[in-house]
Order: structure tokens, then C-alpha cells, then sequence
């Protein structure tokens, strides 16, 4: 599905992103991954080469874009070109109500979740420009990126913007030969996740609940949905905010 392809993953070092890395790479991918723990991603870059794929790691945070600038020269330095991206880096905390939030918990939502993929955009989109073979970028949002889920409100807000910026970015590159389409995904079983549960536990029936399927997604799941978005086989799929969620916006 991704034979020929080099793709970028951010968030990569576990959960979803990790997923996706293994999936991308048995795929035929060549995929370039990105995350602040070094030694999970070196990990994952043994357990994909053990399988005869090809891996990059690079350490950084999404959140500073020079960091971001850099993965994405060493990724095209590596691989020769970058044809799609996995914008999948993200943060939450358990759904504090607005006056019960601190300042910093907020930041840190809003920049992860939104400055991190403006960040990537700003550098991925001119390295697939250059390559002259256009590309498909696809970040993650989520459910609460459409309701109000039980997520902390600036969690609901960052997820809503990243569909905003997805929409945007797909009028502008569009009739240039990038896509730009996000992932609406639902409660999956990840650890940043599992936090939540830990502070919230009864947050775990609620989510279950709340789809249509009562159950939570696995990781691999959404990886697989980010692999048909990056690959030619969503041609005309652009601007596009796809539910990966059990039915959650059904209701």
C-alpha cells in the first residue's frame, strides 16, 4: 500500500504512532520517526529493521519547530524525499472543568495538540513540494473534535482546531497535489489514555459507552486508517475529517 513511499510520524514512540510505524513499515514504507523518548523509538526502529524494514529515529518535541524543521531535513536527507505524514503527536489530561484548569495544563494542550501540527505542516509540506510528487498529510483529531466528549474543554478546543487546520491546509495545497485530511478517532487504548483512566476511572465505561461498538479501539486500528489516508489508494480523499471511532459521532 506505502511501497515507494517515505513517511513521517510523529508521536511514534508509543500507542498509535508506534502502530503506525510497524504497520507503515511492513507496508513498504520507509518511515521516519519522531518523539521525545529516544530509547523507545530506538526500539522501534530495531524491531522494524529485524523485520527487513527501513527506520529513522529522530529525538525531538513537536512543540519547538526547529526541532520539527530538523526531523524533517534529516528524514529527506535519509530517504531522498518525503511523500506523506502522520501528524499523531498529542496530549490530554483527565476533564477538569475550565476553572479547575491551570494555565500550564493548558498551554501544553493547545501547543502539542495544535502548534504541533502547524509546526509540521510549516516544514513537511515544503519537503513534499520540492519533491515534486505531491503527498498526503494526515493528522490526528478525535470525537472531541466534533462534541464535547468529557475531555477537558481545552482538550475539545485543540482537537477542533486541528480540524479546522486540516481543512484549511487542504484548500491551499490542494490543487498543488497534497492532500491534508485528519483522523477523527476514539477512545483507543494507548497510554497517554491510560493516564486518563488513571486519574478518571470511571472514564473508561463512559467512553465505551459513548460507541456504538462498546468497546475501545486497539492502537493498530487507527494506524490502519493513517495508512489508507497516506497512500494513493484515497486519491480523491482530501479535507477530510474520517471517523475512526465505533460509531461515537453516529449519535
Amino acid at each position: 500500500m506505502l511501497q515507494g513511499k517515505t513517511v513521517m510520524i510523529t508521536g511514534a514512540s508509543s500507542g498509535i504512532g508506534a502502530a503506525a510505524a510497524v504497520l507503515f513499515a511492513r507496508e513498504g514504507a520507509a518511515v521516519s520517526i519522531m518523539a521525545r523518548r529516544a530509547e523507545q523509538l530506538d526500539g522501534l526502529v530495531k524491531e522494524i529493521t529485524a523485520e527487513g524494514g527501513r527506520a529513522l529515529a529522530v529525538c525531538g518535541d513537536v512543540t519547538r519547530q526547529q526541532d520539527v524543521a530538523d526531523a524533517v531535513a534529516r528524514t529527506v536527507d535519509t530517504f531522498g524525499g518525503l511523500q506523506a505524514a502522520f501528524n499523531n503527536a498529542g496530549y490530554a489530561t483527565a476533564g477538569l472543568p475550565v476553572h479547575e484548569m491551570d494555565d500550564e495544563t493548558y498551554d501544553r494542550t493547545m501547543d502539542v495538540n495544535v502548534r504541533g501540527v502547524w509546526n509540521c505542516l510549516k516544514h513537511q509540506v515544503p519537503a513534499m513540494l520540492a519533491g515534486g510528487r505531491g503527498g498526503s498529510v494526515v493528522n490526528t483529531s478525535s470525537t472531541a473534535g466534533m462534541v464535547a466528549t468529557g475531555a477537558s474543554t481545552a482538550y475539545v478546543a485543540a482537537k477542533h482546531a486541528v480540524i479546522g487546520m486540516t481543512k484549511g491546509a487542504a484548500l491551499d495545497y490542494g490543487d498543488q497535489g497534497i492532500r491534508v485530511n485528519a483522523l477523527v478517532v476514539g477512545a483507543t487504548r494507548t497510554e497517554m489514555l491510560q493516564g486518563v483512566l488513571d486519574a478518571s476511572p470511571h472514564l473508561e465505561q463512559v467512553f465505551m459507552d459513548a460507541a456504538v461498538q462498546k468497546r475501545l479501539a486497539d492502537p493498530v486500528e487507527v494506524a490502519r486508517a493513517a495508512a489508507w489516508l497516506c497512500s494513493d489508494l484515497s486519491s480523491f480523499v482530501t479535507g477530510a475529517a474520517v471517523p475512526v471511532d465505533g460509531g461515537v459521532t453516529t449519535k
